[in-house]
């Protein structure tokens, strides 16, 4: 099975094939010196290194590259919750953010939904942020 990463590498080598830094790096637009980083925030994260430091990811590290990527990049999560959610499990499918990253906010069907001192708080604190906008 191919990771899902390995579809951005159009390099002629196949899916499973590992790749140099370089070639991960340029295929997610992520600089080398930021994976080196995330090796040591992410410690499933363990490219086979050859002689010289020369490191050589494999397609389950591409997959987690991804990931990471994903949950970072693109989902919002602080380092500290990607790795809670992926220690967890939580980080393989598109997930609900950690702590410390906004949750998409249900909108209110009506206003008479609502209990009347609540809207009439809410309505407040609207008017003094378009206030404080004007200003």
């Amino acid at each position: 099975m191919t990771s899902p990463g390995a579809a951005r590498f159009n390099d002629g080598k196949a899916p499973d094939a590992m790749r140099t830094i370089g070639e991960v790096s340029a295929a997610f637009g992520i600089k080398p010196h930021v994976l080196r980083y995330w090796e040591q925030q992410f410690p499933m994260l363990q490219p086979l290194k050859r002689s010289g430091g020369r490191r050589l990811y494999r397609a389950e590290d591409i997959a987690l590259v991804d990931q990471i990527d994903r949950l970072v990049n693109r989902e919002g999560y602080t380092l500290k919750g990607a790795r809670k959610a992926i220690k967890e499990g939580a980080g393989q499918e598109p997930a609900t953010p950690s702590a410390g990253s906004q949750a998409p906010v249900a909108p209110v069907q009506s206003d008479e939904a609502m209990p009347a001192e609540a809207l009439q708080q809410l309505r407040g604190i609207r008017d003094r942020l378009a206030a404080a906008l004007d200003a």
